[in-house]
């Protein structure tokens, strides 16, 4: 056999001792500068106590804090459109015009009708009041007569009577009146809320200098009824505007603070509580919170979706851990604690859950080395080895 036949016979060998050299010689590797510790890897902090606050989050909107919008009841055509969303407008600035000719008609015959029933009334209480003052003259002449002889008792019943009549008679005529009235001035008043940003040329009128958010006219084009022909919005501040249920509504008050994160602009800030409504939504069976933007948070814009983050149930000098270290098995949940290099399984009981974080209400003492992270590899007794964290 040639050399070169015998060493690549021997290479398979030389090989396998190699591999078993490396295997069997774990112990040497861990006498050298580069060996191993034994254990496993684990983060650990420090248990500590702090406050916690549970955290209710909700969605939503963004408005302004002096918003208007115009609706216009009818629908109408529009002949003219001067300005577009996004435009700033003046008080007074004409936003676009209408043909609103069967509509201003019928408003001007229901004011006529309204100003005709209140002249009525007033007219007819007159006469009215003049007959049951005439019936109560009579009633005092006759007793007066009747004091003297020159009257007899019918004649005064009589008199009184017809003095019943006419009060009466006058009540029920004026009751009329004031039904028509109100009836009068109930039609005037729809036609008032439709017509309210419009001039008697069709021209929608700005009410308030702002930002027209939404502009819904379109030349040439029939306006709908079912949506704001406008809306503008004040240079004032912002507020934000939420629902809540009737288990968190009990926990907010006015006054208090909560962190709004608005994703369309990438801003986060802290907003206070103005107001509670006290009565719940017909249909949601919601509560509406409302909270004031601060003056110095720029660039947001009606509409906009905000996550709102209340802060309730307050739990002061407690023992907060971080949630992610907290493990669960069959409705048991557990850490693991670190003690001497060994780690110890440890079940606990929870309260209260913040962002990140969770109280622990028993299992736990201040002091105690928790881990964080690698507990999800960990057994009772396993030796660990901290390579990050608190010691």
């Amino acid at each position: 056999m040639s050399i070169s036949r015998k060493a690549a016979a021997l290479l398979p060998a030389l090989a396998l001792a190699l591999s078993l050299t490396a295997c069997g010689g774990g112990e040497t590797a861990q006498d050298g500068e580069d060996a191993v510790p034994a254990g496993v890897a684990v983060q650990v902090e420090t248990v500590a106590r702090d406050t916690i606050a549970a955290e209710n989050k909700v969605s939503g909107k963004i408005s302004a804090d002096n918003e208007t919008t115009i609706m216009i009841a009818s629908t109408a055509k529009c002949t003219a459109v001067y300005f577009e969303a996004g435009d700033q407008v003046e008080a007074g600035d004409i936003l676009c015009t209408l043909e609103l000719g069967s509509a201003l008609a019928n408003y001007n015959a229901a004011r006529i009708g309204y100003n005709g029933a209140v002249q009525s009334y007033s007219d007819q209480k007159a006469v009215l009041d003049k007959q049951v003052q005439l019936a109560a003259d009579n009633v005092s002449n006759t007793k007066a007569l009747f004091a003297i002889g020159a009257a007899s008792q019918l004649e005064v019943d009589q008199a009184e009577l017809n003095y019943s009549n006419a009060v009466a008679g006058r009540n029920s005529a004026l009751s009329q009146l004031e039904s028509g009235i109100q009836s009068a001035k109930s039609g005037l008043e729809q036609l008032d809320t439709a017509l309210e940003h419009v001039d008697a040329d069709g021209n929608v009128i700005s009410p308030m200098a702002g930002t027209l958010v939404t502009m819904s006219a379109v030349e040439n084009s029939f306006i709908s009824n079912s949506m704001p022909l406008a809306v503008i919005d004040g240079p004032d501040q912002m507020k934000v505007s939420v629902s809540v249920s009737e288990a968190l509504v009990p926990k907010i008050a006015i006054g208090a603070e909560a962190d709004v994160y608005v994703s369309a602009v990438d801003k986060r800030f802290t907003a206070v509580i103005r107001s509670v409504e006290q009565a719940a939504n017909l249909q949601t069976r919601l509560y509406t919170v409302t909270l004031t933007v601060p003056a110095d948070v720029g660039g947001l814009l009606s509409g906009m979706f905000a996550d709102v983050t209340f802060f309730t149930d307050v739990s002061q000098d407690a023992v907060v851990v971080p949630t992610e270290s907290i493990l669960t098995s069959g409705g048991v949940q557990y850490v693991y604690v670190v003690e001497d290099g060994t780690a110890r399984y440890t079940e606990v009981t929870t309260g209260l859950t913040g962002n990140g974080v969770t109280e622990v209400t028993g299992g736990l003492a201040a002091g105690q080395q928790l881990v964080t992270v690698g507990q999800a590899y960990l057994h009772e007794g396993d030796p660990v080895r901290v390579v990050s964290g608190e010691g």
